[in-house]
């Protein structure tokens, strides 16, 4: 793959300064501070949270609490999209810190999935490489891992650590130089207005007659409505960990460089602000 490095250091030590307030309906002995973390953009939520967690319990009675979870002015946190996807969907506009409510009770069983345990998160995070893995290689490298290689993946999530996560993951983003790219990009566009978790299809990075493609063709193919007209005003952002890549960048160094530890390219569809 391409050596922009830093690139990928970049996306992997992006933080969001947050403020996570308790509920003001849950029961405590005393009042509850806020408390205040940099969440990493590309882990999850109830990965990096356990501090969140113990500070609250200090001021509640064990039979008062239940599975913790979050949410945003309203809208509850899906643990299983990763951080920075949510602040991009969800917060993208909103001034910093990012204002997150904490519960212990009321878990929205209809909105979110539940997550006992660490094991559950992993499974998660190695079934979206697995599946990203078929549409890249058609599994060929995954496979040829071995179950260690598949623990470093996630041991270099869990521990924050780039180097650990990135010495394994390279293989993950090489392909033959002769094909160009990927056999199909994995990507997925999520829209704030529309019922559907996301929009994802099978799209090659480089056309039959050896175009290379780009965010802008993928938009057009997919959801054309994200692709304002010159005459028209912006009508919405197309938001990648917190930046509008241009249009014209290739679909496959977004994969390579863009992409989500779980090798994913998640792209928020958002309106613009009105100034």
């Amino acid at each position: 793959m391409a050596d922009d490095k830093d690139v990928l250091r970049d996306v992997w030590f992006g933080r969001i300064p947050t403020c996570f307030t308790l509920y003001q309906d849950e029961i405590t002995e005393r009042e509850a501070e806020p408390f205040y973390l940099l969440l990493p953009r590309v882990s999850y939520l109830t990965l990096v949270t356990d501090k969140v967690k113990k500070h609250f319990l200090k001021v509640m009675k064990a039979e008062d609490v239940e599975e913790m979870w979050f949410d945003f002015e309203g809208t509850p946190l899906k643990w299983h999209y990763p951080i920075g996807l949510l602040f991009d969907l969800h917060a993208s506009n909103t001034a910093l810190p990012w204002s997150i409510t904490v519960h212990f009770k009321n878990f929205p069983e209809r909105d979110l999935l539940h997550c006992p345990s660490n094991s559950v998160i992993e499974a998660h995070f190695m079934s979206s490489i697995k599946e990203a893995d078929a549409l890249k290689h058609k599994s060929q490298v995954i496979n040829d891992m071995q179950k260690k290689d598949h623990k470093q993946l996630w041991m270099g999530l869990q521990n924050d650590k780039f180097d650990q996560f990135w010495a394994m993951n390279r293989k993950l983003m090489e392909y033959p130089t002769e094909e160009g790219g990927f056999r199909y990009i994995p990507f997925r566009i999520y829209l704030t207005m529309s019922d559907r978790p996301f929009i994802q299809k099978l799209f090659r990075p480089i056309s039959p007659d050896g175009y290379t493609h780009t965010l802008g063709d993928l938009l057009k193919e997919v959801y054309p409505v994200a692709i304002s007209n010159d005459d028209e005003s912006k009508r919405y952002q197309v938001v990648i960990h917190g930046i509008e890549p241009l249009l014209e960048t290739p679909l496959q160094w977004l994969s390579e460089h863009l992409s989500h530890p779980d090798n994913f390219l998640h792209i928020s569809v958002i309106p613009a602000p009105s100034d």
